[in-house]
């Protein structure tokens, strides 16, 4: 996470609609939040470690096939050797651990299926060499991929610290540097580099953080959207890299993570204290935990994301990524120093 960046944005976005769909009071342990048709009940902390282990600034999920929940954590430089990648069952008991050779660098993860076994694609943001790798269910490594060897990153000093990946179509993938050049890379289902585009600015079609991207397969096309984090909008692009829309910074998002989408509807998990979802027409059908004065409090130097006991039951801290599992429930994980997960069950 950039800090400088953050503050940057934090101004703009401590304004804001006040708290919606509130169905019982903040003060209960597991809050309904939402409106008709997209209600959840708010079950925090979920997942349980065994005493060994501990988070370290969670960061994304992911679920296989069979309902397991990937979470990837950073990994504290001062408490080396721990694995980065925990593995939780439907119910939240712990399966197994793996992922040491990128401590410190865990971020993205994704998960698909190829022929008939499914595997891990992983974006390892500072880690020095292993920046994308693609492993089996267990961790056991298929292939790693480093700098890109293309003209964009041929200058040494151009830096390379990929956040998130999305699929295609033709069973490639899209690799998003969002915190090194923010570039947009297209790779073929047998990882050969076929395509870059976007890169730094402000301009419609250019990024400052393109932090999350996804595969946006409701309209008649399909497209790959972008979370444009420190423009603080959302951008759709062609599967060839040609922009087609932009939405205009701090208005739809306000500092948005990643996306995800089931059905009709776009998840975007934003970083500043909300989780949103938004319909086929891209307007939003709820922020769910958005609330000004929270967000307030929350953006104002960082401070609440290492106060556990100044959370509250229904709000967020600081969304970070997020993922419906089978029945359209919500796993959310949130850039906070001891890491949470927050398990929304679907009630309505």
């Amino acid at each position: 996470m950039n800090r400088r960046e953050f503050l940057a944005t934090a101004a703009v976005a401590s304004t804001g609609p006040t708290l919606l769909g509130m169905s019982r009071k903040a003060d209960e342990k597991n809050p309904v939040i939402g409106v008709e048709g997209h209600k959840y009940e708010c079950q925090h902390n979920w997942g349980d470690l065994p005493g060994e282990l501990e988070w370290q600034t969670t960061h994304n999920v992911a679920l296989d096939a069979a309902g397991h929940v990937y979470i990837t954590h950073q990994g504290l430089a001062k408490k080396k050797g721990m694995d980065t990648v925990f593995v939780f069952d439907p119910k939240g008991k712990f399966v197994r651990s793996f992922g040491k050779d990128w401590h410190g660098g865990g971020h993205g993860i994704e998960i698909r299926k190829e022929g008939s076994e499914e595997f891990i694609y992983f974006c390892n943001t500072w880690t020095p060499t292993k920046k994308v790798v693609k492993t089996n269910l267990k961790g056991e490594e298929v292939w790693a991929k480093g700098r890109p060897e293309c003209k964009e990153y041929e200058n040494t000093k151009t830096a390379y610290n990929p956040t998130n990946i999305n699929w295609l179509p033709d069973g490639g993938f899209t690799v998003g540097d969002g915190y090194g050049a923010n570039y947009l890379l297209n790779y073929d289902k047998d990882g050969k580099l076929t395509k870059v585009f976007s890169g730094g600015g402000t301009e419609k079609g250019k990024c400052r953080t393109p932090h999350g991207n996804w595969l946006d397969a409701r309209g008649d096309k399909p497209t790959i959207v972008v979370c444009d984090r420190a423009n603080a909008r959302l951008q759709w692009f062609s599967l060839a890299g040609e922009v087609l829309e932009a939405t205009e910074g701090n208005k739809l998002v306000l500092f948005p993570a990643h996306a995800k989408t089931r059905g009709d509807v776009l998840l975007v998990p934003d970083l500043h204290a909300r989780v949103s979802l938004f319909g086929k027409d891209n307007k939003p059908l709820v922020h769910l935990g958005d609330d000004a004065e929270w967000r307030k409090k929350v953006l104002d130097g960082f401070k609440v994301r290492a106060q556990p006991k100044e959370w509250l039951p229904g709000k967020f801290v600081h969304p970070h990524d997020a993922a419906f599992d089978k029945d359209g429930n919500i796993f959310v994980v949130e850039w906070v120093a001891t890491g949470r997960v927050t398990f929304l069950k679907k009630v309505g």
